[in-house]
């Protein structure tokens, strides 16, 4: 079935399928997508996901990587400044706003959905996309912003603090202007903690765009 002519498959449909497929995983993880449900919100035939995808599991995948794909391609838009501060607060910022623009996808790939079966590489294009953060912290690093530490514990540690927060505004129990406030407050606390002067993390919040104290 997977060798069906490309002439048979529509971009319009693949693009519903993996849209409601990330929506499905987001509103009730695994067991709540099911071929059926699926190809009747879609308003299309079961032989359409065999058609563009393989298999439901294939499709799991393609959401997966589709959701890593958006991710890497928004944190890709910010440019290496000559403040390596500003631009990790840049990241931050293009990693909220891309999980308030999409956020069935963030939460299939991060919430309820995240422990779905993916093809090989879904893990290697997730940990690319993570990379993007550490080499921002290790720019900060070498700038002698922050003190000599593992990058790699420093950015796991950005990354949960606005993971935490767009978790909270996902589950209602903060509106965009908390998000925003907490996520800053905690990437501030935690720039001062690796090393930063909190006067110049302030100007370098003020240089990224996302306001003062």
């Amino acid at each position: 079935l997977s060798t069906m002519s490309p002439r048979q498959a529509d971009p319009q449909v693949r693009a519903a399928l993996v849209e409601t497929a990330a929506r499905l995983l987001a509103e009730g993880g695994p067991d709540l997508l099911t071929l059926r449900r699926l190809t009747k919100e879609v308003g299309t035939s079961t032989m359409a996901v065999y058609t563009h995808f393989g298999s439901m599991d294939d499709l799991r995948a393609e959401v997966a990587r589709e959701g890593f794909d958006r991710l890497r391609r928004r944190l890709r838009t910010v440019e290496p400044s000559d403040d390596p501060v500003a631009d990790l607060v840049r990241l931050g910022a293009a990693y909220l706003d891309n999980a308030v623009e999409h956020p069935s996808l963030y939460q299939a790939i991060f919430g309820l959905g995240a422990a779905t079966p993916g093809a090989a590489g879904v893990a290697g294009v997730g940990y690319d996309t993570f990379l993007i953060l550490v080499d921002g912290v290790q720019r900060c690093i070498d700038a002698g912003r922050f003190h000599p530490a593992d990058p790699l514990l420093l950015a796991t540690q950005v990354w949960a603090g606005v993971h935490g927060a767009v978790a909270l505004a996902h589950a209602g129990l903060l509106d965009p202007d908390e998000l925003e406030r907490a996520s800053a407050a905690s990437a501030r606390n935690l720039f001062v903690g690796f090393g930063d002067d909190r006067a110049r993390v302030s100007a370098s919040f003020s240089r990224a765009g996302r306001g003062t104290e």
